[in-house]
């Protein structure tokens, strides 16, 4: 009887990895929808792709990854650089690209075929939330297939894409922040308003003080060690301008008539938007090449010198992780988790995020013939999400983790080693003022087309 018991069990994980069943729920897990698991199983995907990526840069794998059938030998064949860059320092950097390459290619299939999905009954949404064993095949597949594409042209055009996908990346960052710090303020709030409210007041304005003090203490470290009296220029511009910025936006977002419009606006929202912009500031001058004006950070905790501390002329000098490449990885790991299970009331940042909420049937807790509960299916009269944009945001998220595990590095004809390049400065800042425009809409919208429901 026991065995008949397991064997019923592994049928029906079975029909949950290789078929389009709903899965099962382990005991201790709370009930949960089909909508939320689907999302958090695909954002694995991109999280073990991630770790397969670090791991590839970690000292020591590039003995292994040079293993590989004609994945360097004697250097490297991307074109102007033959035999100049060290197989030790171009095999990492290789290596992250194709399996970012591979991760890309396997969100823009998705994408692609659930394009107009409306509800679960269409036949694409059973591919959308099972057949997972064949899902992880054709990933495997596509990674093995991108270590042998010839090199060529793909790094230098791959490195565009990653440039343009990072930048639309960093804008749906701040998008899920702003919508974080809204649906924080609402619940303090709510709970303030229902009992106990100088607890909740006192949490919300210490968070508060406390966002805009590590923002200002931010900006005069920049102006200490990014900045020199006759050099830095754009430094001076970047800090100066972004910190005007976001004073606008901390000042508009408690003027009467925006509270009166937005009652769930307040500094909360503005204070992390604020501190999310300084680290944004801090990530675009980091990939400045000047070293006069982006000192490392070992150089700065050890007092050493600007020009002692690396120097750009060595060959094989590639520091693949920093301390603004750490911070990003934190920042891409809480948005990508928060994206999964979000469930936000906030109707102008569902319209960016292309998310419905609330539209998928609530469903109670499903309990199969078997007794085993299985995940409940809440979208069968609308979907909650967007499938093919949610797949489209992994997409670009690919694209950013390559990049950011890479430190925006190209390689570099002249100095024969890895460099940071400008346009990598630019697109990171400019990206800063444009989420900063579209925090800044989400205020003033509703005092400008007040017959429109923002709510």
């Amino acid at each position: 009887m026991g065995a008949c018991m397991a064997l019923c069990s592994l049928a029906s994980c079975a029909s949950c990895l290789c078929g389009s069943a709903p899965c099962l729920l382990c005991g201790c897990c709370p009930s949960s929808n089909n909508s939320t698991v689907t999302r958090l199983l695909f954002s694995f995907f991109l999280l073990l792709g991630t770790l397969v990526s670090v791991i590839m840069i970690l000292p020591g794998m590039e003995t292994q990854l040079r293993k590989i059938p004609g994945f360097c030998q004697g250097g490297t064949t991307i074109p102007g650089i033959e035999n100049h860059v060290n197989c030790d320092v171009i095999v990492g950097y290789k290596s992250v690209y194709r399996m970012c390459f591979a991760m890309a290619c396997f969100f823009f299939l998705f994408s692609a075929i659930m394009i107009r999905v409306k509800s679960s009954k269409d036949p694409r949404a059973a591919i959308q939330n099972g057949f997972w064993f064949f899902k992880f095949l054709i990933l495997v597949g596509i990674t093995v297939g991108a270590f042998f594409i010839p090199d060529g042209t793909f790094h230098d055009v791959w490195f565009y894409f990653g440039i343009v996908g990072s930048f639309m990346f960093i804008l749906i960052q701040l998008i899920l922040l702003i919508d974080f710090a809204h649906s924080w303020n609402e619940v303090w709030v709510r709970n303030a308003e229902e009992g106990n409210s100088k607890c909740w007041f006192s949490g919300l304005l210490f968070f508060t003080i406390l966002h805009y003090a590590l923002a200002f203490a931010a900006i005069v470290l920049f102006y200490l060690y990014y900045t020199k009296p006759d050099n830095c220029a754009e430094h001076k511009f970047f800090i100066s301008f972004n910190l005007i910025l976001c004073v606008i936006i901390s000042v508009v977002s408690i003027l009467p008539k925006v509270q009166d419009a937005s009652p769930q606006s307040g500094l909360l929202q503005s204070s992390i938007i604020t501190m999310y912009t300084m680290y944004v500031t801090w990530s675009a001058m980091t990939n400045n090449p000047n070293r006069e004006c982006n000192p490392s950070l070992l150089s700065l905790v050890s007092n050493i010198s600007t020009t002692e501390a690396m120097p750009t002329s060595s060959p094989g000098m590639v520091q693949w992780w920093d301390a603004q490449g750490i911070v990003g990885l934190v920042i891409f790991l809480f948005c990508t988790f928060y994206a999964s299970i979000r469930s936000s009331s906030n109707a102008q940042v569902n319209r960016l995020m292309q998310t419905e909420e609330g539209k998928g049937t609530v469903g109670g807790e499903e309990v199969g013939e078997d007794g085993l509960r299985r995940v409940v299916d809440n979208e069968e009269d609308g979907v909650t999400y967007n499938y093919s944009f949610f797949h489209f945001h992994l997409l670009l998220a690919s694209l950013y983790i390559m990049m950011t595990l890479t430190n925006w590095y190209k390689p570099d004809t002249t100095t024969q080693a890895m460099q940071s390049t400008m346009p990598a400065v630019w697109v990171k800042i400019s990206s800063s003022w444009l989420g900063l425009g579209l925090y800044l809409w989400t205020l003033v919208a509703p005092v400008i087309f007040p017959n429109r429901d923002f709510n």
